[in-house]
């Protein structure tokens, strides 16, 4: 490309070494975009008396000038420099085809210690307009594409019909696509087969360390029949800005690497009866990483799954044995624990053996053995003489270090053989932008003084934009919906009384649906999971009785009522919703066609300011009450909800019966 260097990465477009007149000024000077230049190796002695970066339009650095902003944005005398990098970015818009030179210049003296030139003709690096998607099968289409920048592909309009037995993305070189080219990750780091696309406008960031340059076109390929479904050409010397994006090299001792995400790779080796692995995940300090054998011998399910649950917190790594028997934190059910549960809760063994942990550069590697024959039955064996099919997931430590509602996991089977005869790698750099979290879906609060009764039923707790952005808590998956609106905040008076009408499941039996109401001081929830010293520090307001011998026993279990997602939905692109009326109204309510569990409170001068709504049996998934002595203080801030507005929304569902 235009200003490339022969060696390192892509800058820019190259302009020159800095010419050093006094003072040891020296770097090479790049131009990013538009309005920005790139400092390379900066050197300057800091002896000037009045010295500024210094850019204007008249034929050589002198009085007539502005100055530029340093680095950070300040207009301060310059000090010292030794061999920095860094951006300056010129004031109020000024565009670097506006001047004709960048000087490091001190005004007292009107002496010019270094300076560069702007090329007369100069085109600065920005975005480029590409082809669109050939049409060839699937209904593969799009708009013009846009090249953002060195590593970043927007593609508008795209559509796919996601039928495809193995579909990717898939970039490579020579004049065609082939089947000698490689996985392009999808717009949410995934390596997945492609969903079905519609007219979306999606941006995809090209893997590891590879650029815009390293490759001729992308494609739309199924590897399973070795055929291209639509591509787009790349043009060459395309000057673009550089890419942001922060690349940080793998590193793994084992022979064989599978990258399983963008953000998450495994690596193995076999040696005699045992299996030594290292994960490897570019996840935030408190973040779990999960992979394991599948809980089918035919296809990639988390149902029955044997996996390990590792982690570091601020003192050590972690690997704990995990058997999952149903999708739900673990809890009693009958005396049996049930669902994502410790090997040693259920009875069996930890089998993992904990070698090394590290964090470095936001990266979390840790290594771990085992057999690949374990003495736990409950242990699934790692064969040798066949592929085996495996889960992963990463996400989000509750706060007992239990792994939460996970936030990424693959949708496709995922097949790895673990005895090749040759290593097998095809891992690649990890990559880190500057993400933006979504927007969050409106707050909603219930502040009108006639609302007496709330209808409480479960329905899926949303992605970022959902329960976990608007509580700042990690996710079980589902959530209470008040009235027909997800975890609003509700403003009770006192002295007056309430009913909560309650359908969150009366199935004891059942791991995932069985939430009796409770209201409590503590906002986590999931009381019966708590241990008797915890408990004894929470104060339960309603929904709970004591047995004779002192154990908890929730009195408001109400029938199933749960909105579902319809048939083949992709939970994983519930941030797509802008809102969650949009979200609601895309869900399948059913109902079991019996009378509510009532909860009836009259809150008094001896509850907090601050109370919760939540499960019985699972944390994190109710929110606020606010207890207050008049309605006619609150002050507006988010969604309130009157009492005709409850009666249209919570009419909106579609309710079928449930049969259990």
């Amino acid at each position: 490309a235009e200003g490339e260097e022969e060696d390192g990465p892509y800058r820019g477009q190259y302009l020159g070494k800095l010419n050093s007149y006094h003072h040891q000024v020296s770097g090479d000077v790049y131009a990013v975009n538009e309005y920005t230049f790139l400092i390379v190796g900066f050197n300057y002695d800091g002896n000037g008396a009045d010295t500024f970066f210094w850019s204007g339009a008249s034929n050589r650095p002198g009085p007539q000038g502005f100055i530029v902003p340093d680095e950070y944005g300040k207009t301060n005398i310059l000090d010292r420099y030794h061999n920095k990098d860094f951006t300056l970015t010129l004031p109020d818009r000024k565009k670097i085809t506006e001047i004709k030179w960048l000087a490091v210049y001190d005004l007292s003296s009107q002496n010019n210690f270094g300076d560069v030139y702007i090329p007369e003709e100069f085109e600065p690096p920005k975005t480029q307009a590409g082809g669109t998607f050939s049409r060839r099968s699937h209904n593969v289409s799009s708009s013009s594409i846009e090249i953002l920048d060195s590593k970043t592909i927007r593609i508008k309009d795209f559509t796919y019909d996601g039928l495809g037995k193995r579909t990717f993305f898939w970039t490579g070189v020579g004049a065609q696509p082939s089947s000698r080219g490689s996985k392009l990750p999808d717009e949410r780091g995934y390596l997945d087969p492609i969903r079905k696309y519609n007219k979306e406008t999606i941006e995809l960031e090209l893997p590891g360390d590879k650029t815009i340059f390293d490759i001729d076109w992308i494609s739309v390929f199924d590897v399973a029949d070795n055929e291209n479904y639509g591509h787009v050409l790349i043009n060459e010397r395309l000057n673009v800005p550089p890419s942001l994006v922060k690349v940080t090299p793998f590193e793994f001792s084992l022979p064989n690497c599978r990258q399983l995400h963008k953000d998450l790779q495994v690596s193995w080796e076999v040696f005699g009866p045992q299996i030594t692995f290292q994960l490897s995940g570019q996840v935030a300090a408190n973040d779990y990483m999960s992979f394991g054998l599948s809980g089918s011998d035919t296809s990639s399910q988390m149902i029955g799954a044997d996996v390990v649950v590792a982690y570091i917190d601020d003192i050590r790594g972690y690997t704990v044995d995990y058997n999952i028997t149903s999708l739900a934190p673990c809890v009693q059910v009958l005396g049996q624990n049930k669902g994502v549960c410790r090997d040693d809760v259920v009875g069996g063994l930890d089998s993992f053996q904990l070698n090394t942990y590290s964090r470095k550069e936001g990266i979390n590697t840790i290594s771990f053995r085992r057999t690949l024959i374990s003495s736990d039955s409950g242990d699934k064996e790692i064969f040798l003489d066949r592929s085996n099919y495996v889960v992963w997931a990463f996400g989000q430590l509750d706060s007992n270090n239990e792994p939460a509602f996970h936030t990424y996991y693959p949708k496709s089977d995922i097949l790895i053989d673990f005895n090749t005869t040759e290593p097998t790698n095809d891992c690649f750099a990890f990559t880190k932008s500057v993400e933006t979290p979504p927007p969050l879906w409106e707050r909603t609060r219930i502040t009108d003084a006639t609302v007496r009764s709330f209808n409480a039923y479960l329905g899926p707790s949303g992605g970022l934009r959902g329960y976990q952005g608007l509580t700042g808590h990690v996710s079980s998956g589902l959530a209470w919906y008040i009235n027909g609106y997800m975890i609003p905040e509700l403003y009770l008076k006192r002295g007056l009384t309430y009913t909560f009408k309650v359908r969150g499941g009366n199935n004891p039996h059942s791991p995932e649906h069985y939430h009796p109401l409770v209201i409590t001081d503590d906002p986590q929830g999931g009381y019966d999971r708590l241990s008797d010293a915890k408990q004894s520090e929470i104060r339960v307001l309603a929904g709970v009785e004591f047995t004779r011998r002192g154990r908890p026993k929730p009195t408001a279990a109400g029938p199933l009522c749960l909105s579902r997602y319809p048939p083949n939905y992709d939970r994983r692109l519930d941030d797509n919703f802008p809102t969650f009326k949009k979200f609601n109204r895309s869900l399948i309510t059913e109902c079991v066609d019996e009378p509510p569990a009532l909860l009836e409170i009259t809150p008094n001068i001896t509850w907090p300011d601050t109370v919760y709504y939540n499960s019985f049996t699972h944390g994190n998934m109710g929110w606020k009450i606010h207890i207050v002595d008049s309605y006619n203080n609150l002050r507006n801030g988010a969604v309130s909800v009157s009492w005709s507005h409850l009666v249209a929304i919570f009419l909106l569902p579609l309710c079928f019966v449930l049969q259990y």
